[in-house]
């Protein structure tokens, strides 16, 4: 975390640990062309992304004081990370799920493909959302290309799940319920690439 720790500091985290049976995995094997895929909205940028930011604000200096979408600037990029756990296990006792991908560092380019199988793409319709503000200003005081934005930040999407087209309003309907933002964001299609990929499409 390059301007973060100097010589001598250490970071002391604490984590947990989760148990599944094997058989309830979900590796994302099962998918296949024809699933949709659901975006559940972030909340902020989710701790990743960081140093960017520091560089961000450092070069144009801005007020983190600043009034900013109903807040201030700092208040917005501190919002705490949205847990989705509790509503994907929800959806989960309702139905199979055949990926679930947390958007982390990497943003959407880099975490989708990492549960679909070889020669599959998720084709990602990025007309189906907008950035929110914060994205926005962030890519506008850093002149960050679009490109960038969507391989370092979640730009509004926190976690996408993957379920047969049968199921999307389905699967929808129990997210909302859960108390999520979740919408349709795109579709998995066959693709002649070994390895999986993301199609950015403005439909």
């Amino acid at each position: 975390m390059p301007g973060m720790y100097a010589k001598g500091d250490y970071d002391l985290a604490g984590f947990c640990v989760g148990i599944v049976e094997e058989d309830a995995i979900i590796d994302g094997s099962q998918t296949a062309a024809g699933d949709a895929i659901i975006a559940l909205a972030s909340s902020g940028p989710h701790s990743n992304g960081y140093s960017l930011i520091r560089k961000i604000i450092s070069h144009c200096g801005a007020d983190l004081n600043q009034p900013f979408n109903d807040s201030t600037l700092v208040k917005t990029l501190l919002t705490p990370t949205r847990i989705y756990v509790k509503s994907l296990l929800e959806l989960q006792k309702n139905m199979a799920i055949n990926a679930i991908a947390h958007i982390t560092g990497g943003g959407l380019l880099e975490n989708i493909p990492r549960v679909l199988p070889d020669h599959t793409q998720a084709d990602i319709n990025t007309s189906s959302w907008s950035m929110p503000p914060i994205f926005d200003w962030l890519q506008q005081q850093g002149n960050v290309e679009q490109e960038e934005m969507y391989r370092t930040f979640n730009c509004g999407i926190g976690m996408i799940v993957v379920v047969p087209k049968a199921k999307l309003q389905a699967a929808i309907s129990i997210l909302t319920t859960a108390g999520e933002n979740a919408w349709h964001v795109g579709n998995i299609s066959a693709s002649d690439q070994n390895t999986a990929q993301v199609n950015l499409i403005d439909a």
